[in-house]
């Protein structure tokens, strides 16, 4: 399913032109939140999140309302190999080319990832009065989520890239001119393409009013995304063959080790917000 970003903000405009009765917010989220794939040589770490967040709610009676807005979120996250001393296998060209076998191994590899998206989300809300001046919320929806920046840093003790090649059975394991070999304090930067999937969301909490029509909210929050995020159409070596050296080797991320492979944000923890009419 494609997704035009301008038919999405054209309906939350002409719901805002209509919406006398929207209650507008402001809020940030913060908690856990990681990029979690299906690899099973991955192993992924949970670190804090950040997201900022605005947007409205279109009252549709005393209970019920559905809402919108945008939403600027930020994953950080280091990810490893769940066998240090396990070797990676991906078929690759030379310059004669000529097919062969390129397998890496590595010593303490890290991988160090920031991601920057964008969130739009859609959500019915529900609300009821369970004291005086406070009201008991839950919200569930779905949000369009949209990388805009999925950058990377691989840094190993040690990188080994060795080639066979099956027509000839033929092993090169130190032919360093032609990228083959060892390489000590291995470090390189890249950057993952993306897409956008769909997210779903969930938020259970408070509204506490303030003066002037003003309200504290605060919730817990959930959310997970489904399809991937990572955007491929052939498997790569996690650190790319460089046919002149085995220096300057590309850091292709162990994420593109598997084009297939389903890379979901996931994210759970508080949001603190402002409702103002």
């Amino acid at each position: 399913m494609k997704f035009n970003i301008k038919h999405i903000l054209g309906v939350m405009l002409l719901m805002i032109s209509q919406g006398i009765t929207a209650q507008f917010y402001v809020g940030v989220q913060s908690g856990i939140g990681s990029i979690q794939s299906d690899i099973a040589a991955v192993e992924e770490g949970n670190r804090p999140g950040l997201a900022v967040k605005t947007g409205y709610i279109y009252s549709l009676n005393n209970h019920f309302g559905i809402g919108s807005g945008v939403e600027f979120s930020q994953y950080k996250q280091t990810i490893s190999l769940f066998e240090s001393s396990l070797a990676l296998d991906n078929f690759e060209v030379d310059p004669s080319n000529s097919a062969f076998i390129y397998s890496v191994k590595s010593s303490n590899y890290k991988e160090k990832q920031t991601l920057y998206a964008i969130q739009i989300p859609f959500f019915v809300q529900y609300k009821t009065n369970i004291n005086k001046g406070i009201d008991f919320n839950f919200r569930a929806g779905a949000k369009y989520f949209l990388p805009v920046s999925y950058k990377i840093t691989s840094t190993a003790d040690y990188v080994n890239g060795t080639a066979y090649y099956p027509d000839f059975n033929l092993i090169f394991d130190d032919l360093p001119k032609y990228g083959f070999g060892g390489q000590e304090n291995y470090s390189a930067s890249g950057e993952y393409n993306t897409k956008g999937i769909l997210m779903s969301s969930f938020e259970l909490g408070f509204t506490f009013d303030m003066k002037g029509k003003n309200a504290l909210y605060a919730a817990m929050f959930f959310e997970k995304g489904y399809g991937s995020i990572v955007d491929q159409n052939k498997n790569e070596s996690y650190i790319g063959y460089n046919p002149g050296s085995v220096l300057e080797r590309k850091a292709n991320g162990l994420y593109s080790t598997d084009k297939n492979a389903k890379i979901q944000p996931i994210a759970f923890g508080v949001t603190l917000g402002w409702n103002f009419k």
